[in-house]
């Protein structure tokens, strides 16, 4: 743990690093040269970085740290899946799971311990909200991720550690995880500077998304700020089914929500939205919900990603049988939608979507917790 007078160094993306620099009044170079360090060499202390001034680094050593949570539990599904749990302290912790394909590396992120957005088929809205997780542990678990996935590469005996020009096993990172992102946005925006910043993760804004249930302020602001890829959590063709799947739509329904996709659009770095779509036995799952999202779709240019239900005792849904799923998805791919079916992936260590749950100590209530949300949102709006 940093004390209240030093300074996790995890919390700062290049800007803020230049800008610490500058308080000791050190040089903007030092701050690319710290950020190689802990970001792509995996630097836990200041004594290993060689090419900073030992003045610098006893200065650092007085007045900075590199903290990272710490890792609860370790798991790998008999499919590749890995899970990790991260402890955030005072009870809290999140999950954060990697996923392991032909051609890709993808690292789900969490953004919060628990959530406050309450999505009806989702196990970790309904664990409650404790808080929104810091930059600094963020970005933690793609640096934790990276490193761990490295070394289990490795030969016996190799160094794990990466150089500049070394091939990442992480190749993609979803904010898909515990929470809603874009409820954390000033915590989150710095990380996802991190992700994409070639000192430090070198990720394309293409290969960085950031999924939403529908914030439709915060998704017109990461438009202006930092646009990267955008899911939407959609789940429903009409307010009426997703107020009760998506509670979030009482506050922003799905016109405001189609027009923010459109104008998020003019900047996205991928000409797409794509829209999650989970499949639910006899709620959303009929060939009119299907004729419905095409309605409801048919001025945004998007993708379809259908995602079988993942079970919980709590949520009182059934999955959509693999064959309600199939005729769905062909209504959508014979109007020329792209559409895909997400393979359930790390079922038996539940790290598959939906099944996220971690550890939530305080389970303070989500109606005040979404009206504070929601009055932050307004303040910032009025700004």
């Amino acid at each position: 743990m940093t004390s209240s007078s030093t300074v996790n160094l995890l919390d700062l993306d290049a800007a803020g690093l230049v800008a610490y620099c500058d308080s000791l009044g050190e040089k903007p170079f030092r701050a690319k040269q710290l950020q190689r360090w802990i970001h792509q060499y995996n630097a836990a202390d200041f004594d290993g970085m060689t090419d900073l001034a030992k003045s610098l680094r006893e200065k650092l050593k007085g007045r900075a740290a590199i903290v990272m949570p710490g890792v609860v539990s370790d798991h790998v599904s008999t499919d590749g899946t890995r899970k990790w749990l991260v402890d955030v302290g005072n009870g809290n912790a999140v999950e954060t799971v990697f996923i392991p394909e032909e051609t890709r590396g993808t690292l789900c992120v969490s953004s919060q311990a628990g959530c406050a957005v309450n999505c009806r088929f989702c196990s970790t809205g309904k664990q409650g909200f404790s808080r929104n997780l810091s930059t600094a542990e963020i970005i933690s678990q793609l640096r934790m991720a990276e490193f761990a996935l490295r070394a289990a590469r490795a030969p016996a005996g190799a160094d794990a550690r990466p150089d500049a020009k070394g091939e990442r096993v992480i190749t993609n990172v979803v904010m898909m995880g515990m929470g809603e992102p874009l409820l954390n946005y000033d915590a989150l925006v710095p990380a996802l500077r991190l992700m994409l910043d070639d000192n430090a993760y070198g990720l394309s804004r293409r290969r960085v998304t950031v999924s939403t249930s529908g914030v439709v302020p915060m998704m017109d602001r990461l438009g202006a700020d930092l646009p990267v890829a955008l899911a939407v959590s959609l789940h429903a063709p009409n307010d009426a089914l997703r107020d009760e799947l998506v509670p979030l739509n009482r506050k922003y329904p799905l016109a405001e929500l189609m027009a923010a996709c459109q104008r998020y659009l003019r900047v996205a770095p991928r000409d797409f939205i794509t829209f999650e779509y989970c499949m639910l036995d006899g709620r959303n799952d009929t060939d009119a919900h299907a004729r419905e999202l095409l309605a409801l779709t048919a001025d945004v240019p998007c993708k379809f990603n259908l995602i079988p239900f993942n079970p919980f005792p709590e949520s009182g849904l059934v999955r959509s049988k693999p064959e309600r799923i199939k005729r769905f998805a062909q209504i959508l791919m014979d109007a020329g939608i792209i559409t895909t079916v997400r393979k359930t992936r790390g079922d038996d260590i539940d790290a598959a979507c939906g099944q996220l749950a971690g550890a939530v100590q305080d389970r303070t209530r989500i109606a005040q917790r979404m009206e504070r949300a929601e009055r932050i949102i307004e303040l910032r709006r009025a700004d």
